[in-house]
């Protein structure tokens, strides 16, 4: 049977030079589920952007069964039933579900919206689909994962038999992730196909039934996932034999660098989120925070870096009382921060590579004089810390938001490894990074353990905490629920503290 889609020789070039897709091969089958797996850079997005429409292409033929086609912008991919999530959501937040669904397609009575048709119509969808989304709910005041499900149900409202996921699980709690494979697994039984752009191996191997590895642009080989295993994709999609654990340099501890006595917090809605958290970190070790998302997390990390006050406490870092300072103070301190929400609170997106690589510095040497930057400075650092960083862009003028997750992610890394921190505080630091770039991050972490430096790492992934901490404490409804030596802390007993069991 012929492949839904083909693709051949596509070419996809970028003002600068950059070549994204370098004569790149593709077949899709019906009804199946396609990862395509490659490094951040390697042209996965972009491949299925062009497939969508979003993107032109400078040479090479497209064909969705069997009939050449050429998609000038999205709407016609849509209309020959293509559809994509995209991994920053299409959505707008202060809308309902049901007006999001609708957005360039809207159903009218007279000379007004037909919202109840609509609502009529998204609700025996939503219920086949097992979505169960309420249609009158605003995307503003549903979950990260509530929200990807609108988005899935707005393709299917859209009549989309071929979906197109990038990367889909970025942003997604464990749970989340399990729930989306479930609906994935049963839009596949209901004759859907899925392309699932991911760089997670453990993802492939769990959801696909084909791979399609790219590397540098270039299409190396699809394979039967069942035929493969994670040694073999990391290989071919990194170009070398990738270790899967860090070695833990053996560090003495030395003295108390971060105290955090009896502090509570408030989340945005005034209600509590830290109650009471006590705990050091030392010099040369590094300590995890594991727990399942929405335990305190993102407001221990705010309130360690200024961007949150505290309710009642002291945080106090070598001797400095940070206690009710603003972020100003804290990095002057001596605290660098990868954030957990790059395009939040690590990046101004228009701002381009080497303005980002700036922020915190610009007001120091040897790039600030006097009241006057030294631009040429800025950039030949930035150049430096890029090409050291494996940042891939066109160039350091590039501005951020045109990066790929993972690119964006590596530039915060960038910057604030380079600060030489007393602690470095990183929420999530590998969020949206593939194998090797993983890597390459858990080895800076050991160097800056291996200086004396004191770490704090806040991850969601379990495997990540385990691997890097020398001390594990875990986070429940905003209290320190439990504390393990990270040689000793097993995953099943570190599982049921993190979902409110006890020792």
């Amino acid at each position: 049977m012929a492949p839904i889609i083909r693709m051949e020789n596509i070419v996809k070039r970028f003002p600068g030079g950059t070549v994204a897709n370098n004569h790149v091969d593709l077949e899709i089958e019906e009804g199946e589920i396609h990862c395509l797996l490659g490094e951040n850079g390697a042209g996965k997005s972009t491949l299925m952007n062009v497939l969508y429409g979003l993107y032109g292409f400078d040479s090479g033929r497209v064909f969705i069964k069997d009939e050449e086609v050429r998609f000038k912008n999205p709407l016609q991919a849509i209309k020959r039933g293509i559809g994509m999530v995209h991994q920053h959501f299409m959505l707008v937040p202060v809308f309902t579900v049901t007006e999001n669904l609708i957005l360039g397609s809207e159903p009218v009575k007279g000379l007004s919206l037909d919202i109840p048709k609509a609502e009529q119509e998204i609700v025996p969808l939503s219920e086949k689909y097992g979505l169960n989304i309420d249609p009158k709910a605003y995307i503003q005041d549903i979950s990260v994962g509530m929200q990807q499900r609108v988005e899935i149900l707005k393709l299917l409202y859209r009549g989309a038999d071929i979906m197109i996921f990038d990367e889909p699980t970025a942003i997604l709690t464990p749970q989340e992730v399990e729930e989306l494979y479930k609906i994935m697994r049963f839009l596949k039984s209901q004759g859907k196909t899925l392309i699932f752009i991911t760089h997670k191996l453990r993802e492939v191997m769990e959801i696909s039934d084909r791979v399609t590895v790219l590397r540098d642009g270039r299409g190396i080989s699809t394979i039967e996932t069942e035929a493969t295993n994670p040694k073999e994709l990391a290989k071919k999609m990194v170009g070398r034999e990738v270790l899967f654990r860090v070695d833990k340099p053996v560090v003495h501890r030395g003295k108390k660098v971060l105290h955090v006595l009896d502090v509570h917090v408030n989340n945005q809605r005034g209600l509590p989120a830290l109650n009471g958290i006590s705990f050091n970190v030392c010099e040369g070790e590094v300590v995890g925070i594991a727990g399942i998302d929405g335990n305190g997390q993102t407001e221990l990390v705010e309130v360690l870096t200024g961007l949150r006050d505290v309710e009642a406490g002291r945080i106090v870092l070598e001797g400095t009382e940070l206690t009710h300072k603003n972020p100003k103070a804290y990095l002057a301190a001596g605290v660098a921060h990868i954030p957990e929400d790059r395009q939040l609170r690590g990046l101004i997106l228009e701002f381009p590579l080497y303005e980002n690589m700036l922020l915190g510095y610009q007001d120091t040497a040897p790039f600030a004089k006097g009241p006057v930057l030294d631009i040429k400075k800025a950039r030949e650092w930035a150049v430096e810390s890029i090409k050291k960083y494996d940042v891939r862009a066109p160039g350091v003028d590039s501005a951020a938001g045109t990066l790929s997750g993972g690119n964006q992610q590596k530039l915060v890394i960038a910057r604030e490894f380079q600060r030489d921190p007393k602690l470095l505080l990183a929420a999530q630091p590998t969020r949206g990074l593939d194998v090797g770039a993983t890597e390459f991050v858990h080895n800076q972490i050991m160097d800056i353990k291996k200086q004396g430096k004191a770490v704090l790492l806040v991850s969601l992934d379990l495997s990540e905490i385990m691997n890097l901490s020398d001390r594990i404490l875990v986070i429940f409804e905003g209290e320190i629920r439990g504390e393990f030596s990270g040689t000793e802390a097993k995953e099943s007993e570190l599982g049921l503290i993190m979902a409110g069991g006890h020792r």
